[in-house]
């Protein structure tokens, strides 16, 4: 493998990883197994868990980021990213570890980070569709409860149905198409 091509495995294994188990409950042990390295290999080339952990909430901004540009190459308007987005939800380890990320905001390492990945995310559909700051503020709004939805796994591939108050909630949400429980 070409030092790329090991960076992205281990970079796969660490979604994984942090998905499963948080920032806080995941070792760098834990992503070299999945990864099939030794967890030295791991450290030399993040450093620590901490950049490993930045390195794939980057990743999956990154995701995000792509997911919106090939939307806008097809269709530059909000309904076309927000429908994007539906297929972003299926990426359910993509959407975990920015969660995940967005929780460790207060670290004085990983919030910048995410603070900066989020705003990079809020220009980009401003400068994809020509949205309004209100448009744009409004969509990544909708987008996030998506998220959170999407990582509690309402909505989604094989969504699990609440049964309590919180079925009422999403039944009375304003959702996109896109976001609607399956």
């Amino acid at each position: 493998m070409t030092a790329e091509e090991r960076h992205g495995q281990l970079i796969k294994a660490a979604v994984t990883a942090f998905t499963t188990a948080g920032y806080a409950g995941t070792t760098t042990d834990q992503v070299a197994r999945l990864a099939g390295v030794s967890q030295p290999y791991v450290i030399r080339l993040f450093g620590t868990k901490q950049q490993l952990f930045v390195a794939t909430v980057r990743f999956a901004a990154g995701r995000v980021e792509q997911v919106f540009r090939d939307a806008a190459a097809r269709q530059p308007d909000l309904e076309s990213l927000g429908m994007a987005y539906d297929g972003l939800i299926a990426e359910r380890e993509v959407i975990t570890v920015l969660l995940h990320g967005f929780a460790a905001g207060a670290d004085p390492v990983i919030g910048p980070v995410v603070r900066e990945t989020f705003g990079r995310v809020y220009e980009l559909v401003r400068e994809l569709t020509g949205a309004t700051p209100d448009e744009a503020r409004d969509f990544l709004a909708a987008g996030m409860l998506c998220t959170v939805l999407g990582a509690m796994q309402v909505i989604g591939p094989n969504p699990v149905r609440p049964t309590n108050g919180l079925a009422e909630l999403v039944d009375t949400l304003p959702l996109s198409d896109a976001c609607k429980p399956s």
